[in-house]
């Protein structure tokens, strides 16, 4: 299993991170044009390490996507908000058919863990989703599982903030079978680059509604190998 870890200025949250990859797995840190030594430290704890110059959360993702190598693919935010050791169970569900794509619903734990202004801006998106999808969804966070080559298949376009919600709209398109389950969510390391600030937030927000308003795409598979 590859677990794909968009990173920009990551420095202090890199060692809890990565101290965190269960055995056996390989972390593929999508360096985002840090300044903080974020690639040196990543590649000093056995993290394969991969330059996006493209500025974007989708770009780092999308890019770490291409990178990974394994018939699983993860993806965690790499703030130390999220523990990717909770993955295990989401690539088992996966491998054995009971879902194509397993989300993690963000369940707070501590003041601080998910400002207002983010919860609100994610019920909202979580609402449009439905009406888009019908997807019975509560959360649109970071940490998912799914196999690589349905994930290329999706052929996903955005790079900015509308990447997961893009793999979850073409993923619903296509007739997966996607999961939801609770998952902790810690007080980030540093300061968020989108959901810190109302601004980031609501842009964020701007880049999703954007691919709220696309058509159905047909993606290249439009079932999972099963």
């Amino acid at each position: 299993m590859d677990v794909v870890l968009p990173c920009l200025d990551e420095a202090e949250a890199l060692p809890w991170v990565l101290a965190r990859i269960p055995d056996g797995w390989r972390a593929v840190v999508v360096d985002n044009g840090s300044s903080d030594g974020s690639p040196e430290v990543a590649r000093s704890l056995g993290a394969t390490v991969v330059h996006e110059p493209r500025r974007g959360f989708g770009a780092a993702c999308h890019a770490g996507l291409l990178a990974a190598e394994a018939e699983y693919v993860c993806f965690c935010d790499c703030d130390a908000s999220l523990d990717p050791a909770e993955l295990v169970p989401y690539v088992r569900e996966v491998a054995s058919g009971a879902a194509d794509l397993v989300l993690g619903r963000r369940r707070p734990q501590g003041f601080g863990a998910w400002p207002l202004h983010a919860r609100a801006g994610n019920l909202a998106l979580a609402r449009m989703l439905r009406r888009r999808t019908g997807l019975r969804l509560h959360d649109l966070g970071p940490l998912r599982a799914a196999r690589r080559e349905a994930l290329l298949g999706l052929g996903l376009t955005d790079r900015r903030s509308g990447y997961p919600l893009q793999m979850v709209v073409r993923a619903a398109d296509a007739g997966w079978r996607v999961a939801e389950h609770e998952v902790p969510y810690l007080p980030r390391a540093g300061k968020s680059k989108v959901t810190g600030t109302w601004r980031g937030t609501w842009q964020a927000v701007h880049d999703m509604r954007k691919v709220l308003a696309e058509p159905p795409v047909a993606a290249c598979t439009s079932a999972v190998a099963r």
